[in-house]
């Protein structure tokens, strides 16, 4: 099959390389559609914690279970698939606690085992999570980035009726803005680019005098985090959602506003298993829009073409087609 590899950091070559056989317990998943995000971007040109080369990356992935491996139950066998990223142990503590994403032995399809920018991938049929009849491939893509943002705004404990604001309105900032406002928030997007800002469907900066219950940085720029924690209210949320570079990650920090006002900084990664099942649950419903998002359908021969896209900041949800 044709693929998309990473073998050094800072470049890929597209390749033939042999069809994946699954493993017991595992599928293989015929790709229909591979979304293509700045993380893909990271990967390629600097590397990640999690990545292992060499690698053909790509986390967001749905397609076809064309094939099974050893004491793989044949009911999935012809099924049409969202693929959960992740693999954990599923008996620590944070498994227990139905964190998955945090468990010390996950492994990430696109970051420690083979991606989706490939004909084919295999993975555990565990998971798998199947689509219903009426939800296309290219919608049910976005379960993956949707996730992480209900992951975050879990943790950020955000309410019917509060205040969020977003810093950034790509697709991550977007589905954030979609999704608090899909919980009952009031969503407002703090965005440069007037057309990513009208896309976010919130509302476009925040009026003087408000401040905001929960804050989440969906771009990875330390003025952002700064801004945000400034525009929280009294027992506000900072949702550290988006990662910094090695050098702009140890900032400066006003403890005494975080104790005098009672205001929380929380963590987000990734996302878990549940979170790809709700998620596919607000795009199914139409809670949560994410055709309009697309503005890029490339095959894979043109994955270069599409990471610049994502450099310049010029399209929105880009779709390889592999």
């Amino acid at each position: 099959m044709i693929a998309a590899v990473v073998r050094h950091i800072g470049s890929f070559r597209i390749e033939q390389v042999p069809d994946p056989v699954p493993a017991a317990g595992e599928v293989r998943v015929k790709v229909a559609v591979a979304g293509l995000c700045r993380t893909d971007l990271k990967l390629i040109e600097v590397g990640h914690r999690d990545l292992v080369l060499p690698r053909i990356p790509a986390e967001e992935v749905t397609g076809t279970v064309d094939a099974l491996g050893p004491g793989t139950h044949h009911d999935w066998l012809g099924k049409r698939v969202y693929v959960y990223p992740g693999v954990s142990c599923g008996a620590c503590p944070p498994c227990l606690a139905r964190a998955g994403n945090l468990c010390a032995q996950m492994r990430i399809m696109g970051f420690h085992r083979d991606g989706g920018f490939a004909a084919y991938v295999t993975t555990p049929a565990a998971s798998l999570i199947e689509l219903a009849p009426d939800l296309d491939f290219e919608s049910a893509v976005f379960a993956e980035p949707l996730s992480c943002c209900l992951n975050a705004l879990e943790l950020a404990r955000l309410s019917c009726g509060e205040r969020l604001g977003v810093w950034g309105a790509g697709p991550a900032g977007t589905l954030m803005a979609r999704a608090g406002t899909a919980r009952g928030a009031i969503s407002f997007v703090m965005e440069s680019d007037p057309r990513r800002c009208l896309l976010a469907g919130g509302q476009q900066a925040l009026p003087e005098g408000i401040t905001l219950d929960v804050a989440v940085p969906a771009v990875g720029a330390p003025e952002a985090y700064h801004d945000a924690l400034h525009k929280l209210a009294p027992r506000g949320r900072l949702v550290l959602f988006s990662g910094l570079a090695p050098a702009a990650a140890c900032q400066s920090v006003d403890f005494n506003a975080l104790h005098y006002q009672e205001r929380t900084l929380v963590g987000a990664y990734g996302c878990s298993y549940r979170h790809g099942v709700a998620a596919l649950a607000l795009i199914r419903s139409g809670q949560v829009k994410v055709a309009d998002l697309i503005s890029h359908r490339l095959p894979l021969s043109q994955l270069e073409q599409g990471l610049e896209l994502v450099r310049q900041r010029a399209g929105m949800k880009i779709l390889v087609y592999p």
